[in-house]
């Protein structure tokens, strides 16, 4: 005879309380006669275990905090057009035009924006980037935080100024500095 030992939690109900009622129990039948040998099951309570807690995650370096330098900005708020080509980081299937065609188009929006045109509604019209619906705006941002090219170009702008086209990797951008 073989012994085994199950862990689980049995409810404290009798099997025709299980069966709902369905089967009168006291009364022999053919589930009596049919009934295969007994066997002994020992059931164990389960035994308590210490579950480990997770390790805690690393606390990140902390970021150096790099003071602007006197006149410079920390942050700025800014707008731009998007200009992608095929080939470019993030373009779009769609985008079929070529690098040399992306900067004519790019540096005719940006004698456009300097001219005075509405730059949201240029944005809004003309931007493969997907700040092309809100009119271009990125927010606010701090130094470093967008590709070099770019955050040279915002930096160096004044507020309301426009810069471009500026080349990065997306493709070519007229920017705007709003604050």
């Amino acid at each position: 005879m073989t012994t085994r030992t199950a862990k689980f939690i049995l409810p404290a109900i009798s099997l025709s309380t299980f069966l709902g009622g369905c089967i009168d129990l006291t009364q022999p039948s053919d589930l009596h006669a049919a009934a295969p040998a007994k066997k002994t099951v020992t059931v164990e309570p389960l035994k308590p275990t210490a579950i480990a807690p997770k390790p805690a995650r690393p606390t990140p370096p902390p970021r150096p905090s790099v003071a602007p330098a006197k006149g410079d900005v920390a942050t700025v708020t800014a707008s731009h057009i998007l200009i992608a080509y095929k080939g470019g980081s993030r373009a779009k299937p769609n985008v079929t035009r070529t690098k040399e065609e992306a900067k004519t188009l790019a540096t005719r929006l940006t004698k456009e924006a300097k001219g005075g045109k509405d730059f949201a509604a240029l944005a809004k019209k003309n931007s493969d980037g997907p700040s092309g619906p809100r009119g271009g705006d990125l927010g606010t941002f701090r130094k470093g935080q967008m590709v070099p090219a770019f955050n040279d170009a915002v930096f160096a702008l004044k507020p309301g100024g426009v810069a471009g086209p500026v080349e990065t990797g997306f493709g070519f951008h007229v920017i705007k500095r709003v604050k």
